[in-house]
């Protein structure tokens, strides 16, 4: 991982009425702007939204395969969450991840500390998703060194 590269997450994700309901069920949200329908379509979007922590996590998700699948030690944070376009039902997203810094652990040998920007955006290019996350991963064995 070198400061300054942005990957780009492929394929996306479709957000289905299953995700939604099922991820808003599970984590105990009773909000009802992801579960009721006909009270939802009196709020100012017109629509259930797809709960703003799945979006969040499935961008987490679609990073793994390119930055920290066999690597990762621990999730040490996530700061500057922020969700400025709504994802609906039906909508897909796509991730990029842009490596911000990134140190040697002082406490942990072979291992390092990485600082990420994570951006989502649905399928007409439109960011509905960002967030700054900091996660200890191990080192390359040449790295470390």
């Amino acid at each position: 991982m070198d400061e300054g590269v942005t990957y780009r997450h492929r394929p996306g994700r479709t957000a289905t009425e299953a995700d939604n309901v099922l991820f808003t069920t599970l984590t105990m949200n009773p909000q009802p702007l992801h579960l009721d329908a006909a009270w939802s379509a009196t709020q100012p979007f017109g629509e259930r939204l797809v709960n703003s922590m799945w979006t969040l996590s499935t961008l987490v998700g679609l990073s793994v395969g390119q930055l920290t699948l066999g690597t990762l030690v621990a999730n040490l944070g996530l700061t500057d969450v922020a969700f400025p376009h709504p994802v609906r039902v039906g909508d897909t997203l796509y991730g990029e991840s842009t490596i911000l810094a990134k140190r040697l652990s002082r406490s942990r040998p072979g291992e390092g500390v990485v600082e990420v920007e994570h951006r989502g955006l649905n399928q007409d290019g439109v960011l509905v998703a960002t967030c700054r996350r900091t996660m200890l991963v191990r080192l390359r064995p040449e790295a470390g060194r």
